[in-house]
């Protein structure tokens, strides 16, 4: 992001309405290497290719904050990989992290790995390093430090059925595991804030919170998210989760997140009567069926939808409901600016 990006997203987050309303977007490896014409692989594998993607991004739609902006990422086994999964590589797909834990007995017995030496993580922070002069001199800036959030990494390392199903059947060695996967979250978003001395926000990505009742959020995700967005002193606590986010909402704020990316199957208005306007909202267009496939006019057209409900303009970066989808077209980004400058 450049400084000017930075400014106008501190000063939605606290709650000026800004004309044209801004737009963003999450945007990493499901998205970029094909928008960019290279290979999934060649993305992860060659650092070059990999900031000349997001460079051509940032370039190419400079109306738009991409978030976190320039994310050293090796898809979800990014996290994963620290804690001996095995990862599967393809030519144009994401990777895959193959599940450690068995017997979820032995969940308890799960080391913390060190986020300087473990998995792939010493390679993130070495690309981040080694391309933050080229991303300055472009005139942009690393602004967040990125993990995956504790039940995505646990529901990894056990497999999503089965971990689910240890938060009701097997409790206590659930929440060590949960315990240990949140202290290793916390060593890995401290390291990147020493390492990179320009970062201010922290980046947390959840989707497995969205598949959990009020009871089971409240004593099973709360207390962790909580633990680690009150470890940090950034001005930006950004939250995603683009499965149901209903149960999630009404306790952001407590939890310490002003900045949240939803699913697109909940408006910007029911939002933010959840959050009570506490925290910025990133959304809200559908992102596969609209901003992927549909027509420049649909892109427009939903913008507008998503808006007419709002009264209220404070507090809202429009983008669509998750992070940008393989095959979004130049055409559709362009249209949904157009249509966000126009609102």
């Amino acid at each position: 992001m450049t400084d000017q990006q930075w400014q106008k997203l501190l000063a939605v987050i606290a709650g000026e309405a800004l004309e044209p309303m801004p737009a963003g977007f999450i945007i990493d490896s499901p998205w970029l290497p094909g928008w960019a014409g290279i290979s999934t692989l060649d993305y992860f594998l060659i650092e070059q290719l990999w900031l000349e993607a997001n460079l051509k991004a940032v370039s190419q739609f400079p109306d738009a904050m991409f978030l976190p902006g320039f994310w050293a990422e090796f898809g979800m086994c990014t996290e994963p990989s620290a804690f001996g999964a095995k990862c599967s590589w393809q030519e144009n797909d994401l990777p895959y992290a193959g599940k450690i834990i068995t017997d979820i007995q032995s969940a308890s017995s799960v080391a913390q790995p060190n986020p300087a030496t473990d998995g792939l993580l010493p390679f993130v922070l070495n690309r981040v390093k080694r391309c933050r002069a080229p991303i300055e001199k472009a005139g942009h800036r690393i602004r967040f430090a990125v993990s995956r959030g504790p039940l995505n990494v646990a529901s990894f390392l056990m497999g999503t059925t089965e971990f689910l199903m240890a938060i009701r059947t097997d409790p206590e060695p659930t929440h060590k595991l949960l315990g240990t996967v949140t202290d290793f979250i916390i060593d890995w978003l401290g390291l990147q804030i020493h390492t990179i001395d320009s970062i201010d926000g922290v980046f947390i990505l959840d989707d497995i919170v969205g598949f959990l009742g009020e009871q089971d959020f409240t004593e099973t995700a709360m207390p962790y998210l909580k633990r680690i967005f009150d470890s940090f002193a950034t001005r930006v606590k950004f939250f995603h989760n683009d499965a149901a986010g209903l149960v999630c909402a009404p306790h952001l704020a407590q939890i310490g997140v002003n900045l949240f990316n939803f699913s697109f199957q909940h408006t910007i208005s029911e939002m933010k009567q959840l959050t009570s306007n506490a925290v910025t909202l990133l959304g809200n267009i559908p992102t596969r069926d609209v901003l992927a496939s549909g027509t420049p006019q649909e892109v427009r057209n939903s913008v507008a939808a998503a808006m007419d409900s709002v009264r209220d303009r404070s507090r809202i970066i429009l983008s669509c409901g998750g992070g940008m989808p393989p095959g979004v077209p130049t055409a559709n980004i362009e249209a949904f600016l157009t249509a966000a400058g126009t609102l």
